[in-house]
């Protein structure tokens, strides 16, 4: 089957699935993998399961426009408007639900995986603790708006929900640098182990700057009138020549096109010219793709045994979103409605996490437990989607800013 026609069924499928959805009042970002799910190899003959193995461009560039739209939304006034609250929440949170999974698949790691320790509960652990810090706030944003709510809740969740994006993603550059010591049975030592990833992160950082100085530099000298699609062409090419420098030279390629978003959007003057064409012309796309091609990915005959690691999963990132919330909370000094509801206006997972998934299961070194991975974050992502949805209209409407 040629490959264009391939193409075409998954971004037809994807839509109908996702209009589905939508008519459904479900997320979109649902009906995309439920269609991935139809199309799988596993179920359905339609896709050659050749073609998934050879789909790294496509997501790779799909990534490259999600991180660097993630990046957009650290412009540096709305962090101050919002206030240390904001941060103080995102921070534990985050971190919370990090540790919270690593410390839980670490126990209950060797009851359901006959595996070395060292070499494969280690790794696994660290990984999927990385995967639980990101929340979806497509979902929250979708009920906010069918609802018209407002309030300091609402805003709260939007506001955490849109940082812990660019928290989830530095947490995943040091979880895979320290995972691949131990995938590789690396003896431990002072700059494998500690100064590695520092220089790893650092220089990941650098590249994304000195690539939006570039493209800044660009805009401003010779991009003075353009319409957006110029600027789209530019955003692209430059994010696809800013993720291969820094897959060629080993770096994190999600870590330098998020700092690269981030960048842009505090020192271009033409910053909503950019995010807006992305958004109005790019964006739809990339999700169909990105997202119907994460459901393709889907294992079956490793999802029946990963089932309870993914209930596993969802508790333990449960545990970590709420105490680390109210924690935040705590110490910020917050309201009390923000203590009693934010956290689970915090529970839906999507976006960024299944690309962060599909990032590890194209690396080499973690061949022996992406399938694993892969099936636990995209069932976890479907009973957040679904679940997700319900959990902030409750949390509004308990909050008193739903009418």
């Amino acid at each position: 089957m040629q490959s264009i026609l391939i193409v075409g069924i998954i971004i037809f499928a994807g839509f109908i699935f996702g209009q589905i959805a939508k008519y459904l009042r479900l997320p979109k970002v649902t009906g995309y993998i439920i269609a991935g799910i139809f199309l799988n190899p596993g179920i359905t003959n339609i896709i050659p399961k050749d073609f998934i193995l050879h789909t790294s461009l496509i997501t790779n560039l799909s990534l490259s426009i999600i991180t660097f739209s993630v990046g957009g939304t650290l412009l540096y006034q709305n962090i101050k408007k919002l206030g240390k609250g904001i941060l103080f929440i995102t921070f534990f949170e985050a971190e919370f639900a990090f540790f919270a999974v690593i410390i839980g698949f670490l126990l209950i790691g060797p009851h359901f995986i006959n595996a070395p320790f060292l070499t494969t509960i280690v790794p696994l652990s660290i990984l999927l603790g990385c995967l639980g810090s990101p929340t979806d706030p497509t979902a929250t944003l979708a009920v906010r708006d069918e609802y018209q709510a407002k309030g300091e809740v609402s805003d709260t969740i939007m506001g955490v929900a849109a940082f812990d994006d660019a928290l989830g993603i530095m947490n995943y550059s040091l979880a895979i640098a320290i995972a691949s010591i131990f995938v590789l049975n690396q003896p431990f030592n002072t700059n494998s182990s500690i100064l590695n990833p520092i220089i790893i992160i650092l220089s990941s950082i650098l590249l994304g700057i000195l690539v939006a100085i570039v493209f800044n530099l660009i805009t401003k000298l010779f991009l003075k009138s353009e319409s957006g699609g110029v600027f789209i062409v530019l955003t692209v090419g430059l994010l696809c020549l800013c993720f291969g420098i820094a897959s060629y030279y080993k770096l994190d390629p999600l870590l330098s096109t998020m700092t690269m978003g981030a960048v842009v959007v505090n020192f271009n003057n033409k910053r909503e010219i950019i995010f807006q064409a992305l958004e109005n012309y790019c964006e739809e796309l990339v999700f169909v793709l990105f997202f119907t091609l994460s459901g393709m990915f889907l294992d079956f005959s490793v999802l029946g045994s990963s089932i309870l690691l993914m209930i596993f999963f969802i508790f333990l990132r449960t545990i970590g979103k709420v105490s680390g919330t109210q924690l935040g909370a705590h110490l910020s000094k917050s309201s009390d409605k923000i203590k009693k509801y934010v956290a689970f206006g915090l529970i839906p997972q999507g976006g960024i996490v299944i690309g962060l998934a599909l990032m590890i299961a194209h690396n080499p070194a973690f061949d022996s437990i992406s399938k694993i991975i892969i099936s636990v974050i995209i069932g976890a992502t479907v009973f957040h989607e679904l679940v997700g949805p319900i959990c902030v209209k409750l949390s509004l409407k308990a909050a008193g800013e739903i009418k």
